[in-house]
């Protein structure tokens, strides 16, 4: 027998500028996938010559050196490249103005002046510099001010140009904090429009756009991948003409982002962006997978014991599934679907299939519980199959053998957390990977648990419902299913909205619902009180609860808890032994509890839409009529109030999404952001969602005529995604 070491080799490949380990079974499928990998990225991606200076370290630039790169870096510009996308956000207007006696009061300015007399400040006065001309001066003014570094940044006796506002206080003109003061040597060329960029403690204005400058001499002559027709048409320029411009405004419209220039480079992104995922999903659509033939006894025996008929939907996305499994190309499906429509049901059945067609398969959960939770649910519905299914878990007893046992084919499923993804982890035959709550996993972390086999199919799963501009920029190398409808007997979810006031006449409303044979979550945002949020601790809503009605009849589950202590209180109230079961958003995801049917939310003003969402997906799993009821304290935001009167008046998981998107933006839908759409450097795709449609439908056409990126077209294409640094990222998309 061969060692688990014999079994999988493992092989890294060069990535695109990084290297992606890939584990495979002999020296042939190593030296096969090394060879195709790198034809294809021969073919995709290499960097002309003429872009080479632009993905420089920024210390490689004139004037800067090792202290002044660390501030650059603290803002993320660590090459050429990153200088010139670090767009400015505001415009100063300093006017140059002959002498003092001319300047006006009260407006930016900017003046020559020879600097007098420094005057040291008491505790409380501000230090203060004398500055003047042969027709006045001016009091410049600094408030904890530090003498050595202002003796040498205005000598005595030396002219400066001086930058600010000029007020009168006290029939004196005085001048507080000059933001920039200039040599004498610039009043010839004096630039009275100055684009002002993000900083970093430590970093004026003056130094970044000395570096912007330089950065962008070492600009090629670009060849544009936009023709000029088009160009014309939209009123654009070209993409060097744009890169100049866009750091030498002379209006402030010239910064929003729905001006031609930066509409033209928030296109460019966008379409950067959509590519790389297109030319993504044609590379991995390219994989030999295994073949699967859609499972029929397997299925049968399964759907017996669920004894509840499929809806057209389920059917519909299974019919996707199994067409992408036996086409022999590698599926990557993203299912989603809202609370409760049957997805972990659709993920089972295809990993029938595979199981039926000899492999194995792993089904990858986000939370313990979830974990344990699917692991009883999937083995229930395949007793008597005499199918191995196992759980695996951080520390269990046998998990070596348990190890032994999956690298030799002997588990057929296997089910887990983070475990899972742990390098002594190792499958002979994984055929098909399902990922539930997919957005709960970092892209490294999928990534690493798709190489456990030879290119297995993927499908992702998620309740979240996304929106089809969060589709386009997070999901567009994967291809998308969608179930709409919920199985039949699912009863609409109550919900209703209440001040805290009314505290504690809901909690003493709980026991109409304990009379009624019914169970209730009760979810607070904190384990513990905070000193800097005033809301309200699960331990002392727990003691609380308690004190009304019995030590037996609340339990307390909560993410600093250890897993066997919150797998024994999950049990007892999966088994009606506790009736109330007070928690933090441990469980925000797939807890399933038929019988509980009321769930109360503390400070609900506090969490996003989409999960406020998934919280209310824990009821309304039963035959009972179910209620969901959101507190809210005061002050209440206006975007917390909107909140509270979406959830009040839809179930709709997918209008829910959209105003979640509206509202905050997408990180809260994606689960690895609090807020923010994904990252861009210049597009905005709440705001540019014209600009994305359209990169969405040119990437279409890339695809279908030129997918080698050949031709000058593809050259001045390939440009684009080297500028916008698509060729570092293209592997980390590569796990859906």
């Amino acid at each position: 027998m061969k060692s688990r070491k014999e079994v999988i080799g493992s092989l890294y490949v060069g990535h695109l500028g990084s290297f992606v380990k890939v584990q495979l079974e002999n020296k042939f499928q190593r030296s096969h996938l090394a060879k195709r990998f790198a034809q294809w990225q021969d073919s995709i991606m290499m960097r002309p010559d003429t872009l080479t200076p632009l993905f420089a370290k920024t210390e490689s630039l004139e004037g800067i050196g090792p202290q002044l790169a660390k501030k650059f870096e603290r803002l993320g510009l660590r090459r050429v490249i990153d200088l010139i996308w670090h767009l400015p956000v505001k415009l100063d207007h300093y006017p140059l103005y002959p002498t003092i006696a001319a300047t006006p009061y009260g407006k930016p300015v900017a003046f020559p002046a020879e600097i007098g007399n420094h005057m040291a400040s008491s505790s409380r006065a501000p230090y203060k510099i004398t500055v003047f001309d042969n027709t006045d001066q001016v009091d410049l003014l600094y408030f904890n001010a530090v003498k050595p570094y202002l003796l040498k940044r205005f000598p005595p006796g030396e002219k400066r140009i001086i930058t600010g506002t000029i007020e009168i206080f006290g029939g004196s003109k005085q001048l507080t904090h000059p933001p920039k003061v200039a040599p004498m040597s610039l009043q010839s060329s004096w630039q009275e429009y100055e684009p002002v960029y993000p900083l970093t403690l430590g970093l004026p204005n003056f130094q970044l756009i000395s570096a912007i400058k330089k950065a962008l001499r070492k600009l090629p002559e670009l060849k544009d991948w936009i023709s000029e027709s088009e160009l014309s048409e939209k009123g654009w320029p070209t993409i060097g003409a744009a890169l100049q411009k866009i750091h030498a405004p002379r209006t402030e419209a010239e910064l929003f982002p729905e001006h031609p220039l930066r509409k033209r480079l928030a296109y460019d992104e966008l379409l950067a962006d959509q590519l790389a995922q297109g030319l993504l999903r044609k590379y991995q659509k390219r994989q030999e997978s295994p073949l699967i033939s859609p499972s029929t006894q397997l299925r049968k025996d399964i759907l017996e014991t669920f004894q509840h008929p499929l809806t057209q939907g389920q059917l519909q996305v299974l019919k996707e599934i199994d067409q992408d499994l036996s086409s022999g190309e590698r599926m990557i499906r993203l299912l989603q679907g809202d609370v409760g429509s049957g997805k972990t049901m659709v993920g089972l059945l295809a990993m029938a299939s595979a199981l039926e067609s000899g492999f194995q398969a792993a089904f990858l959960a986000p939370t313990e519980i979830l974990a344990r939770q699917q692991f009883e649910t999937i083995k229930k519905l395949m007793h008597g199959t005499n199918l191995r299914i196992e759980l695996l878990m951080g520390n269990q007893k046998g998990r070596k053998n348990l190890l032994e046992d999956i690298a030799q084919n002997k588990v057929n499923i296997v089910i887990g957390t983070h475990a899972l993804l742990q390098d002594d982890v190792l499958f002979s035959h994984l055929a098909l990977v399902v990922i539930d709550e997919q957005h709960r996993f970092g892209v490294e972390q999928r990534l690493k648990l798709t190489r456990k086999g030879k290119c297995p199919h993927i499908l992702v799963m998620t309740a979240t419902p996304i929106p089809r501009t969060l589709m386009l920029t997070n999901y567009g190398d994967l291809e998308a299913s969608r179930l709409l409808e919920k199985p039949k007997g699912r009863l609409p979810i109550d919900t209703r909205v209440f001040p805290a006031k009314r505290l504690e006449d809901i909690a003493d409303g709980l026991q109409r619902v304990i009379d009624q044979g019914g169970q209730a979550y009760w979810v607070c945002p904190l384990v513990e009180e905070s000193e800097t949020l005033d809301l309200s601790a699960a331990t002392e809503r727990f003691e609380h609860l308690k004190s009304l009605y019995g030590e037996g009849t609340v339990g307390l589950v909560h993410g600093k808890m250890k897993s066997p202590e919150k797998d024994a209180v999950m049990e007892k109230f999966r088994g009606d032994k506790i009736q109330i079961l007070v928690a933090t958003t441990v469980i925000e995801v797939g807890v399933d509890v038929p019988n509980a049917n009321v769930i109360v939310i503390e400070h609900a003003e506090r969490f996003g839409l989409a999960q406020l969402h998934q919280l209310r997906g824990r009821v309304g799993r039963g035959e009972k009529p179910s209620s969901c009821l959101l507190i809210y304290s005061y002050p209440i935001s206006e975007i917390g109030h909107a909140r509270l009167s979406i959830m009040k008046d839809s179930n709709d998981g997918f209008r829910i999404a959209e105003e979640d998107l509206r509202l905050r933006g997408g990180g809260d839908l994606l689960g690895l952001r609090q807020s923010g759409l994904p990252s861009y450097r210049i597009a905005d795709p709440l705001f540019h969602t014209d600009l994305l449609e359209m990169a969405h439908a040119k990437t279409q056409e890339i695809l279908e005529t030129n997918p080698h990126l050949k031709s000058e077209a593809g050259e001045r294409l390939r440009t684009l995604l080297y500028l916008f640094g698509k060729d570092q990222v293209v592997h980390t998309l590569s796990s859906g």
